[in-house]
């Protein structure tokens, strides 16, 4: 972690390195683009349990993210307790009872349609796990001075998109949720006004009667979202 007294740099060998030719490459980069073809967000999860070291290794797979200046600025609060779980859904869906009443603006809620979401949020109790994810906008040494730190929503972004990766790799589902505002999660999460809120995340098995919405099976195609300057 970041300490005034150890900013000085000092490199080290390269400690890890996965190698592959081109052709096995090619063939690595695109089974793990089939894979993850194979990820879904589904709104019905089965309320079976899931192991707290499962989700305490998809969590240490997101702590390997880079970050701006290293700072690692996020945490991640995983909560299983009912009771939690239930004061969230209250509160989430308070807010989004307001946001599906005309606070999000018609485009928006327009554009929501083909999802199928509302403002109820049963699978914030069904889900076995929840995983609120925080921003650090800074951070306090172990002497009390506060540091900035930098690239804060990239930095977050990445992570949670390695954590999304890894919950797939452990063969679980997860549904993004960002309820708009989101302050009550600190409250209910115990975490200082340092940090501020960005996703929800439920997680566990989907249920033999989840669905997707066919809207989300279409992406868009590779031309539409790459460009490639040669030489």
């Amino acid at each position: 972690m970041y300490s005034r007294e150890k900013v000085s740099y000092r490199p080290l060998p390269l400690p890890d390195h996965v190698s592959l030719a081109d052709d096995a490459a090619l063939a690595a980069a695109g089974q793990f683009r089939d894979y993850m073809r194979k990820r879904h967000t589904v709104r019905d999860f089965l309320p079976d349990p899931v192991p707290e070291e499962v989700i305490a290794a998809c969590v240490a797979a997101a702590g390997t993210a880079p970050s701006g200046a290293n700072h690692q600025p996020w945490h991640f609060v995983a909560i299983s307790d009912p009771a939690m779980k239930s004061r969230i859904r209250a509160a989430a869906e308070e807010e989004e009872e307001a946001f599906y009443a005309g606070g999000g603006g018609d485009e928006w809620l327009k554009a929501l349609e083909p999802i199928g979401t509302g403002a109820s949020k049963p699978h914030l109790d069904i889900a076995p796990w929840l995983i609120v994810i925080f921003a650090q906008r800074y951070g306090t040494t172990q002497d009390g001075h506060r540091y900035k730190n930098y690239y804060v929503p990239e930095s977050v972004g990445i992570a949670t998109g390695f954590l999304i990766a890894a919950l797939h790799h452990a063969g679980l589902a997860a549904l993004t949720h960002t309820p708009n505002p989101m302050k009550f999660l600190n409250e209910l999460c115990d975490r200082p006004d340092s940090e501020k809120p960005v996703m929800i995340l439920a997680v566990g098995h989907p249920s033999a009667e989840a669905t997707v919405p066919e809207v989300a099976k279409i992406k868009k195609p590779l031309a539409e979202i790459l460009t490639v300057r040669k030489a």
